[in-house]
């Protein structure tokens, strides 16, 4: 019997993410001079204010306000009626030194030996439902809302839209998880209030995500997932009515609630740890961008359509506590689950310092994670210019999601004769 199935994303401009983007300036800001730093960043957004907090151990000094502030404007807001922009709102930093009792289970004699900076779970999850080895669900959610930030930005084809929206895709699958149509499409965007007559500009929003958005999004989309969309699509563009009011104005934000919009949209599993905010030797957040290399390489060099790939850790050990391996019964190898986990243990190094160095994590790469998905993203190499506040200047080409590169397949293939 057939199923449905539903993803959400949230824009740049959700609270939330203003959040983690702030977070994640930070984290950039302190690699990019000193890449040895250990940053724990947390932030909180409300009407008019921004609070950090968190701890760090850093040799060099920054601005984080600047910083805070710089990220808000990027987003886009910028002007006084938002009553939240980056010029005039109020940014007060609690950020103070690590604590030791945390610090010496993380630093090594050996540096290989580097331990784990928190015990827990992380997963990674990988199908072929999609070029980008993503459920189509959050990857269409995902599209859907860059393509309204670039509308917003471009102010010419819709002239009134604001930073805050989400989306929420749901898909009707057959018997075999195979998808074969889009049943609805939910759309809430923040805008201005353009006109006086509620109903009419309610009527002009939705005509205008529907004949002007969803063309867009179709159009960067792979023939077999432009062929998902017709006539039939329930359409709910700002079902609640009027969205003026929105952003940190609207609604406190805080870094790390996103998590299942960051990773797979409810596919797979999540282990419970967020990511913005956190230095690359918190496994939170190397070992789930690991977990994900491996799920992609996996499907990409053929031994499953889809998997799930599990890896704990203990505060302070170097080794992980285990690996587990789920298939859903598409492995197109003949062995089990658990004998796929154990070649996977001697296929790549999971000690955390081995991660960092394999995906180039101690790099200034995380603002591009904080929006729009950590996974799924397109690998790619950028330049990047960061300053302190006595003037000096970084300059500095990154790798961007080192971890959705395929180069594991080779090795794949080899370990499981493929």
């Amino acid at each position: 019997m057939s199923y449905l199935f539903t993803s959400e994303s949230v824009s740049e401009g959700h609270p939330d993410k203003v959040a983690d983007q702030i977070s994640d300036a930070i984290i950039d800001h302190f690699l990019a001079f000193d890449p040895q730093s250990k940053v724990a960043c947390e932030t909180l957004v409300t009407t008019g204010q921004v609070i950090l907090a968190g701890e760090v151990k850093s040799k060099t000094y920054l601005d984080v306000q600047q910083i805070a502030r710089n990220t808000i404007n990027k987003i886009g807001y910028t002007k006084g009626e938002y009553m939240f922009d980056g010029n005039s709102c109020g940014v007060l930093s609690t950020i103070h030194e690590q604590s030791e009792d945390i610090n010496r289970g993380v630093d090594k004699a050996s540096p290989e030996d580097q331990g784990a900076g928190d015990q827990g779970i992380m997963f990674g999850y990988a199908t072929n439902e999609t070029e980008n080895y993503m459920p189509l669900a959050l990857d269409l959610s995902h599209r859907i809302l860059k393509e309204l930030a670039a509308l917003r930005r471009e102010n010419k084809e819709i002239c009134y839209l604001r930073p805050d929206s989400k989306s929420q895709v749901t898909l009707e699958y057959n018997d075999d998880n195979v998808p074969m149509r889009i049943d609805s499409i939910v759309i809430s965007t923040q805008h201005d209030p353009f006109l006086e007559d509620e109903k009419a500009m309610l009527k002009m929003i939705e005509k205008d995500l529907i004949n002007v958005l969803i063309p867009r999004v179709i159009a960067k989309l792979p023939t077999k997932s432009q062929m998902l969309f017709n006539s039939d699509i329930n359409y709910q563009i700002n079902p609640t009515g009027k969205f003026v009011i929105g952003g940190p104005h609207g609604d406190t934000g805080l870094t790390g609630r996103k998590i299942v919009v960051d990773t797979y949209g409810g596919k797979g599993a999540h282990g419970g740890g967020a990511f913005s905010g956190k230095d690359p030797s918190k496994v939170d957040r190397s070992a789930a961008y690991a977990m994900r290399y491996i799920a992609k390489n996996m499907v990409a060099a053929g031994v499953c359509d889809e998997i799930l790939v599990q890896v704990s850790y203990a505060i302070g050990v170097s080794e992980p506590m285990g690996i587990y391996v789920n298939t859903y019964g598409t492995s197109k190898i003949s062995l089990t689950d658990g004998e796929i986990a154990q070649k996977i243990t001697k296929l790549i190094d999971l000690r955390p310092a081995a991660i960092e160095k394999r995906l180039k994590l101690r790099a200034p790469i995380y603002s591009e994670t904080a929006a729009y998905g950590h996974m799924g993203r397109e690998n790619r190499t950028v330049e990047k210019v960061f300053y302190r506040p006595n003037g000096e200047k970084k300059l500095l080409n990154v790798e961007l999601f080192t971890w959705e590169k395929i180069n594991l397949v080779p090795a794949v293939k080899k370990a499981f004769n493929l």
